[in-house]
């Protein structure tokens, strides 16, 4: 049976989740109206309880040069997949292992290597704890936000991001959906760029709404729920899809 938690201990989690570095107890005291003390003494409740498991970095191999991280997906027999998935876990390269409710492909193993002998000799161990890899690949990217639940009702939403994609010259691609609320609303692609919502120099090279795909004119008008693809010609800049979330007071 899970913990149960209050409404402290869910604002606790939600602003770990979004930076746990930089989240001052003072902080979210002062936004529940609680004291310190009492945010410190939930944080402890919280680890103690294994809901609050630790505060692990978050780092980009993919941007030091030379490292490639992979992602394996495993199948373990169900009676052991814990064991192995801790014991794949010790292997070295490895960085994370995420256990499946599955029969097949339970197992998801993350690994970083300088080359590719590096990846060939982790995928080798993991064959011989009695894993079988079912799927290998290069993982571009991985994302994560905080729980919105369990944030305040101030915090805007962002796009729901359903897939990116990193193309030669640094350019990039993602598909989002616009969300309730959003800025860009009902605005034509003309007047997002008038108004600086979106970048010049990106382009909308796709929209798909209701199941049907439109080409992007200055006049196609952006709507809630529009599965937007929008190129752009070096890296997305912080916040380039802001105004494709919603504006929740």
């Amino acid at each position: 049976m899970g913990h149960r938690i209050d409404e402290i201990d869910k604002r606790i989690l939600y602003h770990f989740a979004v930076d746990a570095r930089n989240t001052a107890t003072s902080d979210v005291a002062e936004e529940m109206g609680v004291t310190p003390a009492t945010i410190r003494n939930r944080i402890d409740q919280l680890e103690e309880r294994g809901i609050l498991r630790g505060y692990p970095a978050d780092v980009d191999y993919k941007a030091i040069g030379g490292y490639i991280t992979y992602l394996f997906r495993c199948t373990a027999p169900i009676p052991e997949r814990t064991p192995l998935a801790q014991s794949a876990l010790d292997v070295s390269g490895v960085v994370g292992v995420q256990e499946l409710m599955s029969g097949s492909a339970n197992l998801l193993v993350t690994a970083v290597g300088g080359d590719t002998d590096d990846i060939n000799h982790i995928a080798g161990e993991l064959s011989d704890l009695g894993l079988r890899i079912e799927d290998e690949s290069v993982m571009q990217g991985e994302y994560h936000r905080p729980y919105d639940p369990f944030g305040p009702e101030t915090v805007p939403k962002g796009p729901s991001l359903t897939d990116f994609m990193s193309l030669a010259g640094d350019a990039e691609v993602a598909e989002f959906t616009v969300s309730e609320g959003a800025e860009i609303a009902g605005k034509t692609i003309e007047e997002a760029v008038a108004e600086e919502l979106i970048s010049g120099e990106s382009h909308v090279v796709g929209v798909e709404r209701d199941g049907e795909v439109l080409t992007p004119k200055g006049d196609t008008t952006f709507q809630a729920g529009d599965v937007v693809s929008l190129l752009s010609p070096g890296p997305f800049e912080t916040g380039a899809l802001e105004a494709f979330g919603s504006q929740r007071e």
